[in-house]
């Protein structure tokens, strides 16, 4: 099939072609041919949890033969009809880079939830101005694993979900709560008055993450690569913790520093 050959829709009666909207053939790099105010989910992992996701509001599902087959193998349900592809006219709209495995859905995006919507959330992680996608995407892959309850952002300065996020997430955004604030360093210590306990990442923190006290709720501040946490969510937190390492280098990529404060305040809550 060529690129600009149409999808084939799967429906009960049988298989009918059809052509895609304009808007849906666009070509461009990776993460950006969806149209204005959707996104592009691509990856067999990522796809199926989206789709088992009642919060997600499907629009169209691409998939080549071979991944159709693979995912009613899983038994996924589909909430729309998928339409057969060929991978190059999965390539042409998200990159010929992007690992999709030859399936693609066009979703909107998910709406972020309300501040009071914590409910009894113990372990909450904040991002202060971190925007690649390829970090945030694997710091929420490394949130779901390790029990975070919650990921906290802002609505400027941060990665916007996209396709490249979505996949580094491996399923992770259709499976934690996501809260989007305007002003981060208010919105810390509006949490510090409901009981959590803020803890920032700083290199220059007083004490290592182990040594510093940790509440039943606990708020984990990361910052940016390169600069760090800003000064104005420094003043917001309850302590600034540093992470010690062994070896000739001392600083970690965000993502890993991710990793190891949420299984480090983790442990520390359960043993508390």
């Amino acid at each position: 099939m060529s690129d600009t050959d149409s999808p084939r829709r799967i429906a009960k009666a049988g298989r009918h072609p059809t052509r895609p909207p304009v808007h849906q053939r666009r070509r461009g790099r990776e993460g950006s041919g969806a149209p204005d105010g959707r996104v592009f989910l691509y990856g067999l992992h990522t796809v199926e949890t989206a789709l088992a996701n009642p919060a997600r509001v499907i629009h169209a599902i691409y998939a080549t033969r071979n991944a159709l087959s693979r995912l009613e193998e899983r038994g996924v349900v589909f909430p729309v009809p998928p339409q057969v592809v060929d991978p190059k006219w999965i390539d042409a709209r998200v990159g010929e880079d992007a690992v999709h495995q030859g399936v693609l859905v066009e979703t909107r995006p998910l709406e972020a939830v309300e501040l009071t919507d914590l409910g009894r959330a113990r372990l909450v992680l904040a991002l202060d101005q971190v925007t690649d996608p390829h970090n945030v995407g694997a710091i929420v892959r490394s949130a779901v694993a390790l029990g975070a309850d919650a990921l906290l952002t802002t609505t400027r300065h941060s990665a916007a979900e996209s396709g490249v996020l979505a996949k580094a997430a491996s399923g992770g955004l259709d499976l934690v709560t996501h809260i989007e604030v305007v002003n981060l360093a208010r919105a810390l210590t509006t949490l510090r008055k409901e009981g959590f306990t803020v803890v920032g990442l700083d290199s220059e923190g007083p004490a290592t993450l182990e040594e510093t006290p940790v509440g039943r709720r606990t708020v984990l501040v990361l910052g940016a690569e390169g600069k760090g946490l800003r000064p104005v969510t420094r003043e917001a937190c309850d302590h600034l913790a540093r992470i010690d390492v062994p070896g000739q280098i001392k600083s970690l990529n965000v993502s890993n520093a991710a990793v190891l404060s949420l299984y480090v305040v983790g442990k520390k809550q359960t043993q508390g």
